[in-house]
């Protein structure tokens, strides 16, 4: 498989330090608030990348952290005259809701930055130590102009960075690029004791420690959403490699950004949506959907014809699955001699998925196999075809839908008595040749949003919506 290579700003083939295991860390929420459509992205993105490397064999250790004590949690609590706890903790339910309606499987690891203090609490000491930190007023900053690859990652010289950078009077920093890794308590504020007086982690070093502790201090694939790559990432890699004095990460990759209506999203502009606002809706998977209909690394936008045309498509990924369903029950017998030539077609769309993926997670093009192989199915497969047949296509099907994490969503198709009744009267008017009472009762279900289709194999309904 190649991935492109934020670092090398160039696709490479992806080759694990240790044979057949693969270390992936994401950077998770700061959970203050519910996830915007934004956060979805690298949430399923990154769900498909470890889908599909453990699809094609390899064993995943996953890691995704929670930013559970920052500024915004704070001012949250705040807000609400309750504490940073009381927030973190609530809104980390509401984000496990969100996900779990995406259907993106939890990490191995979710480890949060207050369970992680006496290792950042090392780190710092460590960092501060061996001259890349110092402390001032209970604050201690890293300091940037020692770390001499520092932007290596965003491929901006520090020279360019020190220039856009501004530095107040009262500022206390050495050098304007220096950040913070660890911060004194305001009053009011949650603190933790330290060497350096009560206070709290700074944002990136969180990430720093929590990689070391869970994955070591070198992992194969570090991925986040391309906001992150400065500052976050790029102090990530200044502070690890300096505490640890190993590479930190051997690939980085990143998402692109999400648009609405073609512009960027934010409260001002009156266009900022929250997963659980869309969901409501159109339902969590239509929003899946999108997130994997595009290469990752391109911008995608949202609005409400997309996001309609993203149902209507998922609908007729449905229709294929339901209908092999439907004839798998019906079906009967061994694959047929003839029937080899439908499942050799049905291989070649795998095999194209399988070279979409490995082009650097191409999704699209994977996306596109699928229906490839919807097509095929629908086009060869009735109710002449052998039970074997049906249940081959189904599984080869279902393997690629799951590698995306799509069709996830079983719909309640039982009936009341009444409808079950309706619909049994009418295949009696159909035998007695009553085309008028068929009409009418097949009218009347539709109104009540179930549709009917008569088969060789006999009536076949679902429900609409």
């Amino acid at each position: 498989m190649k991935i492109y290579n934020t670092m090398s700003r160039q696709k490479e083939e992806l080759v694990p330090m240790e044979p057949g295991k693969l270390k992936i860390y994401a950077c998770g929420p700061t959970v203050y608030n519910y996830i915007h459509i934004g956060n979805a992205r690298p949430i399923c993105v990154f769900d498909v990348l470890r889908r599909y490397l453990e699809y094609r064999g390899y064993q995943v250790t996953y890691v995704q952290n929670f930013t559970d004590i920052d500024d915004k949690i704070i001012n949250k609590a705040n807000e609400e005259g309750t504490d940073y706890l009381t927030v973190s903790r609530r809104y980390m339910e509401e984000y496990k809701k969100d996900a779990q309606g995406l259907n993106v499987r939890p990490a191995d690891i979710h480890p949060l930055a207050t369970e992680n203090i006496d290792e950042i609490i090392a780190m710092v000491s460590r960092l501060e130590e061996k001259g890349y930190a110092y402390a001032v007023n209970g604050d201690v900053y890293f300091r940037t102009n020692k770390f001499k690859e520092y932007g290596k990652l965003s491929h901006q010289p520090l020279e360019e960075l020190q220039a856009g950078a501004r530095i107040t009077v009262e500022d206390v920093k050495e050098d304007p690029m220096d950040f913070a890794v660890w911060k004194a308590a305001k009053p009011g504020e949650p603190y933790w004791e330290s060497p350096w007086g009560k206070g709290r982690p700074g944002w990136h070093i969180e990430c720093s420690a929590m990689v070391r502790r869970y994955l070591g201090e070198t992992i194969d694939l570090h991925c986040g959403g391309q906001d992150l790559i400065f500052p976050h990432h790029e102090n990530e890699i200044a502070q690890s490699e300096c505490c640890n004095g190993a590479p930190f990460a051997h690939y980085w990759m990143h998402n692109g950004y999400i648009n609405v209506d073609n512009k960027k999203m934010s409260k001002s502009l009156g266009n900022f949506f929250t997963v659980r606002d869309v969901a409501e809706k159109y339902g969590y998977e239509p929003i899946r959907y999108l997130m994997v209909s595009s290469h990752y690394r391109m911008p995608i936008n949202y609005s409400v014809d997309i996001i309609e045309q993203c149902k209507a498509s998922l609908e007729r990924l449905y229709n294929c699955r339901d209908n092999l369903r439907f004839l798998l029950e019906n079906a009967s017998g061994s694959l047929r001699e003839e029937e080899n030539a439908i499942l050799d077609t049905l291989g070649k769309y795998r095999e194209e998925f399988i070279a979409a993926m490995d082009d650097d997670l191409n999704t699209a093009d994977g996306l596109a196999a699928l229906f490839g192989m919807a097509r095929e199915i629908n086009s060869h497969i009735n109710g002449e075809s052998s039970k074997e047949l049906c249940q081959q296509a189904l599984d080869l099907y279902m393997e690629l839908a799951n590698v995306l994490g799509l069709l996830y969503v079983e719909k309640d198709n039982t009936l009341d008595q009444e409808i079950e009744d309706l619909i049994a009267r009418r295949t009696e008017a159909r035998k007695n040749k009553d085309w008028a009472t068929a009409d009418a009762i097949r009218d009347e279900l539709k109104a009540r949003h179930v549709v009917l289709e008569d088969t060789p194999q006999g009536v076949k309904w679902h429900i609409e919506g």
